[in-house]
């Protein structure tokens, strides 16, 4: 499986919006991961289209998550920023060129596209296994307790100004 960047700049958000008392800006949120604010910004907003944050207006604007962490998992967060196709689609090459299995014959999916939609389905399941909450408690088991404490503690900027985008 081979996800997109913005998968790991999504979660990381995710799991610092989990310690934040107020909506906290995009802009904050980039400058927390120094990462570029425009790509972190598409990434925010897919995260709005699936409905996993939303945005708040005005100068104390930002993004929040819009359900407790413990009901988002990896797999939502995954699906909102790469999509929720499977990672394997068979062509049927079993059924081409000069040796080809006729489609009747073909009542089933071959081996391959049933080994591929199992590892699918065992990846899907360990990523919807895991929330967005128990990645926050791995950050404190990580590296203490002290941690998303401290960016609790950054979060806030009165001088942020931020456009928030729209979701």
């Amino acid at each position: 499986m081979k996800l997109s960047g913005g998968v790991e700049w999504a979660l990381h958000c995710c799991v610092v919006l989990t310690t934040a008392t107020e909506p906290v800006p995009a802009a904050r949120l980039a400058e927390l991961h120094d990462v570029s604010g425009s790509y972190l910004a598409k990434q925010l907003q897919a995260l709005s289209r699936a409905g996993l944050v939303t945005s708040v207006q005005g100068k104390a604007g930002g993004y929040v998550l819009t359900r407790a962490p413990e009901l988002i998992t990896i797999l939502d967060v995954v699906a909102a920023v790469d999509g929720a196709q499977p990672a394997f689609v068979c062509t049927e090459i079993r059924q081409r060129g000069p040796l080809a299995t006729p489609q009747e014959a073909c009542t089933r999916p071959c081996p391959i596209a049933r080994a591929m939609a199992g590892a699918d389905a065992a990846w899907r399941a360990a990523l919807q296994a895991i929330s967005i909450a128990d990645l926050a408690s791995s950050v404190d088991e990580d590296y203490g307790p002290t941690a998303l404490a401290s960016i609790r503690t950054w979060l806030p900027n009165d001088g942020d100004t931020a456009i928030v985008e729209q979701g």
